[in-house]
């Protein structure tokens, strides 16, 4: 179970947020174009309920055109391989994750695990970051959620059925490490804001599930990236900034080529004025949102 809590949530931190536009009531996606190259940027959410409709005729357009799709990761990797990794890197035998944790954050973990009706013992040998994700996809996992209902899970599916080209910006080893690099303070607060958030009343009384599925996009800016670039500015840069630069250089140079490219990652990535949409703008293409 905590492999699932984990993998569904390693590719970024609550994936829920976009940049701002025209507001349409489906996920935020772009057009990046120049003379002969177009490629889409869909914000996706890695963890659904299977009965979430989230794809609409814009989106079902771009992967019909698409020669490629580009995704963080591939999230059909051997789960046995996966599980290896994420014991490498989220689980400390040496040191108990109380052990890290001033009270206060102990507290608050406790807390929010009893009202999940989960205890602090099943989490107690993972690293502060690998917690604070585990307890970030809960409440979603518990309402039925799975990374398998996921929109990179599905899109990818679809891919591989098709025999189209699946592309990753990331390996799975590559992810784990961005967090278990951080320096531990910093995956202390990381965790100690999770666990904070889930005994208190949701930011703003907003729903992310149903504002990332309405493009809800101006207000989950403002909330998550924002908050984050502001009062975490080390997990912003390691988790967000580096990362979407990397991957606008790799879509740089895709652009220098012919056709029709499908980026799905998740959709914090699409937020603000270092997330993709900014970015690729920023190198001089064209960008519209189309939903």
């Amino acid at each position: 179970m905590v492999l699932a809590w984990i993998r569904g949530a390693a590719a970024a931190v609550v994936a829920l947020a976009a940049l701002s536009g025209a507001a349409h009531a489906a996920p935020a996606m772009w057009e990046v174009s120049d003379g002969d190259s177009r490629i889409y940027l869909f914000g996706s959410m890695h963890v659904l309920s299977p009965d979430v409709r989230w794809r609409t005729p814009a989106f079902d357009r771009a992967y019909a055109r698409a020669d490629k799709l580009w995704f963080e990761t591939r999230v059909d990797a051997d789960p046995v391989a996966v599980k290896a990794l994420v014991d490498r890197y989220g689980v400390d035998l040496d040191r108990s994750l109380t052990e890290k944790l001033p009270p206060r954050t102990v507290a608050s973990l406790r807390a929010a695990l009893d009202s999940r009706g989960a205890s602090l013992d099943r989490v107690d040998r993972l690293r502060p970051w690998a917690a604070a994700m585990m307890l970030s996809v809960l409440p979603m996992t518990q309402a039925g959620g799975s990374v398998e209902a996921g929109a990179d899970a599905a899109v990818t599916r679809q891919a591989v059925r098709a025999e189209k080209p699946v592309l990753a910006f990331e390996s799975f080893e590559q992810q784990l490490r961005l967090f278990a690099d951080l320096p531990e303070t910093v995956e202390v607060q990381y965790l100690d804001d999770v666990a904070a958030e889930q005994v208190a009343p949701p930011r703003r009384g907003v729903d992310l599930q149903q504002a990332w599925l309405k493009g809800d996009v101006d207000r989950l800016g403002a909330i998550l990236v924002e908050g984050m670039r502001r009062d975490r500015p080390e997990l912003y840069e390691a988790l967000l900034k580096r990362r979407n630069l990397a991957w606008a250089e790799v879509l740089d140079r895709e652009m220098a080529g012919a056709g029709v490219e499908l980026v799905t990652v998740g959709a914090l990535h699409m937020a603000g004025p270092d997330g993709l949409p900014a970015l690729m703008k920023a190198r001089g293409y064209r960008l519209r949102r189309v939903q």
